[in-house]
């Protein structure tokens, strides 16, 4: 088990992860980010293995696009977690699944400690400069997917190792903040329907404006809207 996670954590590093190094004229130093953080992903697809229900048949999944790997596993989270706390990244397990393979994973540094996957994924994120990932069961908890978003810097092509997935309208973001104003219930996928963009392309300016606190969405998936708080600036 161990050596097929190895083998697909090296996979993915060797093949699926880019690393873009920008100069500047003016300083020396250099900034330096990947496409997606090692140790998040590491994080993310070691949890599968260790949470999986392996009395199931459904095997582990790691789906890569050109701005996105998804990581899918059965069944979900345990009944503790709820879909609420997954939204806002704050998960505390009071069942764990599998605790001799966990315990194991921690051995051969596979895993962390108990309840703080959640933290060691948000915090490579956040130094690598990398958006907020996703988080995703369905209210029976039959599946946990895990999504994460490419850096935005490999959203513009260049001959510097950028990847070749295509550069968003530079006022891509006042776009989606008319069409809110238009319509509070606009869904994610209209959204990117009408711009002509990825949904990843979509859910990643969607969240960089939350962060921003310029926009919010209030109530649930189903009975929601979409809040503007503040004018974007010039």
């Amino acid at each position: 088990m161990h050596e097929q996670l190895r083998a697909a954590l090296r996979y993915i590093r060797n093949v699926i992860l880019t690393e873009k190094v920008v100069k500047y004229p003016d300083h020396a130093e250099a900034d330096r980010f990947y496409n997606y953080p090692h140790a998040a992903i590491e994080e993310a697809l070691a949890n599968a293995v260790y949470h999986k229900a392996y009395d199931e048949r459904e095997p582990i999944e790691v789906r890569v696009t050109r701005n996105m790997i998804e990581i899918i596993s059965h069944p979900g989270p345990d009944r503790s977690v709820t879909i609420e706390g997954l939204k806002q990244y704050k998960v505390y397990s009071r069942r764990y699944r599998n605790r001799r393979i966990g315990e194991f994973l921690k051995e051969l540094h596979l895993t962390e400690g108990r309840n703080t996957g959640f933290t060691k994924i948000l915090d490579a994120l956040k130094a690598n400069g990398s958006p907020l990932p996703e988080f995703e069961t369905d209210e029976a908890h039959d599946y946990f997917v895990s999504r994460f978003f490419i850096h935005e810097h490999f959203y513009d092509e260049s001959s510097n190792g950028g990847s070749t997935t295509p550069k968003l309208h530079p006022n891509i973001q006042r776009e989606i903040v008319i069409l809110m104003q238009s319509n509070s219930h606009i869904t994610r996928k209209e959204i990117a329907s009408m711009l002509g963009m990825t949904l990843d392309g979509a859910r990643y300016h969607i969240d960089k404006m939350k962060d921003a606190g310029i926009i919010t969405y209030v109530g649930t998936s189903r009975k929601g809207h979409w809040e503007i708080l503040k004018e974007l600036s010039d």
